[in-house]
């Protein structure tokens, strides 16, 4: 059954995007990639908004490239942060329902369990700054919107800004006998876009109060380990080494623990899938690739 309502997402063209084309495929849907509506350019936005007139607005844009972020700066606060709250304000002015996606880059990675909704973020980077200050402005307003924070997010297609997933990365190299060297001092609940879109689905046919709320699949592993399990449900062999970040050498500091709780959905009755299965998901894709 479709959602009822005009929906309109930005950013349509990436991972979640596409995903959520694919699951609301028979909806009143628009969803222009950020090449044909930044979310940057507010005369873009309210022309979109002013002709299509939605009832659901999903922002699926962002950069979110974390290196990179720590060189742009002031792109990151642009896109992440400004961007989000004139366009949560710009819904909230045509009374629709706002959903952005946020990131568990807000967290420093000092606990050493799973995040929940209510824990203090503290994010050290410049894309997690940015992030959180886009969940602040939107809140801020008390408004019919819904903030959804996700964590090491990959689809059935590549990354806007880094072209490419972890994933398929992690296939393309073993196909080709090349060896891989994976950060294992990083925990996070590495999230498959399609259910994401899902339990984005859910949530606006719920309705549940607005705000802040967790959507990931349901486990924790590091960065190393989803590669092996990925490596493993794909039956492919492979060289791979397990590395410290300090190696890795990026250019933005990561918290080693950044692990997501959907407590705030579980209160709901709603719960994702685990890793695993997002994995197993994601592969039916992947092995279909040259």
């Amino acid at each position: 059954m479709s959602l009822g309502g005009r929906i309109l997402v930005f950013g349509g063209s990436g991972q979640l995007g596409t995903e959520l084309q694919i699951l609301w495929k028979d909806a009143d849907l628009r969803a222009p990639s950020s090449a044909e509506v930044s979310i940057e350019d507010a005369e873009s936005v309210d022309a979109a908004l002013n002709g299509f007139k939605p009832e659901i607005v999903v922002n699926c844009a962002a950069f979110h490239h974390v290196d990179l972020c720590e060189r742009e700066a002031e792109r990151a606060f642009a896109v992440n942060a400004l961007a989000v709250d004139a366009l949560a304000r710009a819904c909230a002015a045509r009374n629709c329902t706002f959903v952005t996606i946020s990131t568990d880059y807000v967290f420093d990675g000092k606990r050493r369990r799973p995040y929940v909704e209510t824990d203090d973020p503290h994010p050290i980077s410049t894309y997690g700054v940015s992030k959180l200050a886009g969940e602040l402005l939107v809140l801020r307003l008390q408004s019919s919107a819904y903030v959804i924070r996700t964590c090491g997010l990959y689809g059935r297609r590549p990354s806007a800004n880094k072209g490419y997933t972890f994933i398929d990365r992690v296939l393309r190299q073993a196909r080709a006998g090349e060896p891989l060297r994976i950060v294992n001092d990083q925990t996070i609940s590495p999230t498959n876009a399609a259910h994401l879109a899902s339990s984005i689905d859910e949530l606006l046919r719920r309705k549940p109060a607005y705000g802040l709320y967790h959507a990931v699949n349901e486990g924790a592993v590091t960065w190393y380990e989803f590669a092996c399990e990925a490596l493993r449900q794909a039956e492919l062999q492979a060289s791979i080494e397990p590395i410290s970040s300090g190696e890795w050498k990026g250019a933005a500091r990561r918290p080693p623990y950044s692990a997501l709780e959907n407590a705030k959905l579980h209160a709901l009755g709603m719960k994702l899938p685990d890793l695993r299965a997002g994995i197993a998901y994601a592969l039916t894709g992947f092995m279909m690739m040259p």
